[in-house]
């Protein structure tokens, strides 16, 4: 298990993870992960890698939300993805990290020793069609993501929306990342996304209770201007 290892932060502290998962525990919840990993917590804009530092662990987010994302050389950040909890993230093709990792928000992280994770799946199938099943599902992401980068300002926002709204119950979706964020994964400027929601709004689409909190409310008319 994953008790003495020692995991950078941005303020260059060796930080040391605690209580780790039990092992009954890990096999209840059968993700390999579970069974070599400690959790850490992360304060709210801390970094958890860094691009082009080696690529020794595989993370879960237990609680909060991760952003994965690369500063161009224009100074211009491009995020790839945003993590919630029970995502898998830290899967890299080389042996260094092609782009960071950040907490969102104060999160809790599963942290697994990626060599441990990879010797177990050696040995055993089901841990192995885990990570088959988990790098395919990141593919499909990678490939969503870059398709939606193709599409009209307003059918990226919606895409968007409906994303999480398929994560979340009911019609209302909590986004615990900021418009920067959103505009940042969208290709798109700030002003681009909050005049996108404004005109959602005015059409009655959706409602803006507050800046993290939207409705649909009409899901149908979404599904339409998405596609």
């Amino acid at each position: 298990m994953l008790t003495q290892a020692t995991i950078r932060n941005p303020q260059g502290r060796r930080a040391v993870p605690t209580e780790p998962t039990s092992l009954a525990a890990s096999h209840q919840l059968g993700d390999s992960i579970d069974l070599m990993g400690a959790p850490m917590s992360f304060a709210r804009n801390e970094e958890i890698y860094g691009e082009r530092e080696p690529a020794e662990y595989l993370y879960k987010v237990i609680s909060g939300t991760v952003r994965i994302y690369k500063i161009l050389s224009d100074g211009r950040r491009q995020i790839q993805a945003f993590h919630l909890a029970g995502d898998v993230f830290g899967f890299e093709l080389d042996d260094e990290h092609a782009f960071s990792a950040e907490a969102i928000c104060d999160s809790r992280i599963l942290v697994g020793k990626r060599s441990a994770v990879m010797a177990l799946a050696a040995r055993d199938n089901g841990v192995a069609r885990q990570l088959l099943a988990l790098t395919t599902r990141e593919l499909h992401r990678v490939q969503g993501h870059v398709m939606l980068l193709v599409k009209t300002a307003q059918e990226r926002v919606v895409s968007f929306l409906l994303e999480k709204a398929g994560r979340s119950d009911g019609e209302a979706v909590e986004l615990p990342m900021s418009r920067q964020d959103i505009a940042d994964y969208l290709g798109l400027t700030i002003e681009t996304v909050s005049r996108t929601l404004t005109s959602l709004e005015s059409a009655s689409a959706i409602a803006l209770p507050s800046s993290r909190r939207i409705v649909l409310r009409n899901q149908a008319a979404l599904s339409r201007l998405a596609s």
